[in-house]
């Protein structure tokens, strides 16, 4: 589960850092979350800030 959660962070922290969310990034954050059968809290937390941050308008959704 630590490396799920490893490449999981790389993934948010990127998204973060570029404050936009492409379409390939999202297939990745999915898969990431998709590949485990169960996800620690800090891995539920690291999605839903991605999830809130595009609802609030804090990152861009781009193609």
């Amino acid at each position: 589960m630590a490396t799920t959660t490893s490449s999981l962070k790389t993934i948010v922290d990127q998204i973060f850092a570029d404050r936009r969310i492409t379409r390939q990034v999202q297939q990745d954050l999915m898969q990431a979350l998709l590949s485990q059968p169960t996800l620690s809290s800090q891995d539920k937390r690291m999605a839903q800030q991605v999830f809130d941050a595009i609802q609030q308008g804090r990152l861009r959704v781009v193609d």
